[in-house]
């Protein structure tokens, strides 16, 4: 039994080492960020895909997120901010900052986005990631961020699925989403006035 555990705790670098080949991309979905600092979530997505960074799986990392409500930083900016303090070059990042939810995360960063590109986001939301990058036609593969999730966001997820194998619209207001002209900057770069 400790030999299939063993081997189940392997399926995410295994599939990484058949999938051959390098991605032009690493992607980071978005996740929480509190007053400027990432969240647990983020924290542990951004540190997935330092590490995936520095073993040569792609040479550069784009991070996606906007602000929630209230909020005076962005999920990518202080995302991309991280990675720069850990080293990652800022001519390696790219920072999505408008969107707000897995669709937009990814439909805002597609046009940037040539070849493969290796998702990265918790177990639970990878599914759904894939299937939206696949309805948007983007060239994805996924990492699972290991660790320990309640059954209620597996469950959601799995609602989240179901809704979309359905053939219903991704999440209300995405479809259709314009690409705002100050989504992609770097996090020094001050937003331009209306």
């Amino acid at each position: 039994m400790k030999g299939v555990r063993g081997l189940l705790a392997l399926l995410p670098f295994l599939s990484l080492a058949l999938a051959g080949g390098e991605y032009a991309w690493i992607v980071v979905l978005g996740a929480a960020q509190y007053g400027g600092k990432p969240s647990p979530a983020l924290e542990r997505r951004l540190l997935t895909a330092l590490t995936l960074y520095q073993q040569g799986l792609a040479p550069r990392i784009a991070v996606a997120g906007g602000k929630a409500p209230g909020d005076q930083k962005s999920e990518g900016e202080v995302g991309c901010r991280y990675l720069r303090e850990k080293g990652v070059p800022q001519e390696a990042l790219l920072c999505e900052t408008q969107s707000r939810n897995t669709y937009q995360n990814l439909l805002f960063l597609r046009p940037h986005l040539q070849g493969k590109v290796l998702l990265v986001t918790d177990a639970p939301h990878l599914p759904r990631a894939l299937f939206l990058a696949q309805l948007l036609g983007l060239k994805a593969q996924g990492h699972p961020v290991p660790g320990r999730y309640p059954p209620g966001y597996w469950l959601r997820e799995g609602l989240y699925r179901l809704w979309l194998y359905l053939g219903l619209k991704p999440l209300p207001g995405g479809r259709g989403a314009t690409f705002p002209p100050a989504a992609l900057r770097s996090p020094d770069t001050p937003a331009r006035g209306p």
